[in-house]
């Protein structure tokens, strides 16, 4: 099987609009999933086992379809594949975590937003793979583009299942990269709001402070039927001027990518395309915001896992044991200090926005292309500073570089912005899709 069978991405609005004028069923839908699931599953490993997925699957299906009769009134992600990230709760699934711990310590009333989506229409595929406590210890997933290269992490199967046609919708989590940046190796759309913008209840916390919940799918128009639906306070897409004011970040930031290149004609493309492009030296202090970071997050997992940690530390893997024992060393007074960081780096971004007159931040959303072999996930040193301010950002597909692997665009808004982000993000994502 060659590489392009596994990349097969499927729209949610257009099997929406088949199922609301009866050209499509449920039924055969899930037929045609489940012949892919066959033939592409073993290989890219996005999802967890299950025992008669495909039955349980038919059964909601027609549960929802007795529910939903009316085709004038179907719920708006009406029979929406969904996967959802294994550190979710979720009613009927265990909860594992990526991890070789008791799955029993991780049980949970089912988060906020999966209850949501349930509500919305969507169908539960199953649960996707994620790296150990959404760190940096991989998980089986293969990236579809690729089979012998990483999918990113943490959200890995999440990522890979949109990929490979596996999930109209998934969703993930970010506490440094874990959105945008599989989103960008695995050539899809990536979406993580503002912080706080969608409920982490129900959630296997990293890092309460740093910890987003994100969503995975085919292309922009699809992300923002999802955002509406998850997003309670959603105010649909804002009149606006037609091309955003774009800002790229120059200085020791920016020179973490090793595919400036490449960035350069992207740039030059949105500028052919009718967006001004500004550069703006931004983040000189980049080593000093990575460190204040690392400190929040590795002091936080080492309070959410203090029991567990002090039974279980021999099924803990290296990377993950090594950041709770770093964590563990964070003066509370240091940690009270990287929390308060936080809000004066997303004052300081938004001054500079105001100051300079720009709608969004674009760099890469990745250093470079998704890194041979399954060992680590790649690096999340573009998603870090954005995160640490709790800004909300998407990763665009944007061509191609080494090896004809996915290269992303990461578009980062004002807080509380994510409409206006989403909106000029699908202008800019048919630049790339000519």
């Amino acid at each position: 099987m060659t590489a392009d069978s596994h990349i097969h991405k499927v729209s949610l609005a257009s099997d929406l609009l088949k199922l609301q004028r009866g050209e499509l069923s449920l039924s055969s839908r899930i037929d045609a999933l489940e012949a892919r699931f066959e033939a592409i599953e073993p290989a890219i490993r996005s999802y967890l086992p299950e025992a008669d997925r495909f039955g349980r699957l038919r059964r909601d299906a027609h549960e929802l379809e007795a529910r939903c009769q009316n085709a004038a009134t179907l719920p708006p992600l009406y029979g929406a594949l969904l996967g959802i990230k294994d550190i979710f709760h979720v009613d009927g699934f265990p909860t594992r975590a990526g991890t070789q711990l008791p799955s029993a310590l991780f049980a949970g009333a089912e988060a906020d937003v999966v209850t949501r989506l349930k509500q919305a229409g969507a169908l539960i595929v199953g649960k996707t793979v994620t790296t150990e406590f959404a760190y940096f210890e991989p998980g089986p997933t293969r990236n579809p583009h690729n089979l012998a290269h990483s999918p990113g992490g943490s959200s890995s199967g999440s990522a890979a299942a949109i990929a490979a046609g596996l999930a109209h919708v998934t969703i993930g989590t970010q506490t440094v990269g874990s959105v945008i940046r599989p989103a960008a190796y695995c050539g899809v759309v990536g979406f993580k709001p503002s912080f706080a913008r969608v409920d982490t209840t129900g959630l296997v916390d990293f890092s309460p402070a740093a910890d987003h919940v994100g969503f995975f799918s085919a292309d922009v128009a699809d992300m923002l039927a999802i955002a509406a639906a998850v997003i309670g306070d959603w105010t649909g897409q804002p009149d606006h001027k037609p091309r955003p004011v774009l800002a790229v970040p120059i200085g020791p930031y920016l020179e973490q990518s090793t595919a400036l290149a490449a960035f350069e004609a992207q740039l030059n493309a949105l500028e052919e395309a009718g967006c001004p492009v500004k550069r703006i030296p931004m983040f000189d202090d980049i080593a000093v915001i990575d460190a204040r970071h690392q400190d929040l997050i590795a002091a936080e997992l080492a309070q959410q896992h203090r029991e567990w940690f002090s039974q279980y530390e021999r099924l803990y893997r290296p990377r993950t044991a090594a950041l709770i024992r770093r964590g563990q060393a964070v003066a509370p007074k240091r940690l009270q200090a990287v929390r308060d960081h936080r809000f004066e780096l997303r004052a300081r971004i938004g001054r500079k926005m105001d100051d300079e007159e720009i709608d969004l931040w674009i760099c890469p959303s990745a250093p470079d292309v998704a890194p041979r072999g399954l060992g680590a996930t790649g690096s999340p040193a573009m998603n870090l500073p954005w995160t640490h301010a709790g800004l909300p950002a998407v990763s665009v597909p944007a061509g191609t570089g080494m090896l004809s692997l996915p290269l992303g665009l990461q578009l980062i808004g004002r807080f509380g912005e994510d409409e206006a982000l989403l909106t000029f993000a699908k202008a800019i994502g048919r630049v790339f899709a000519r």
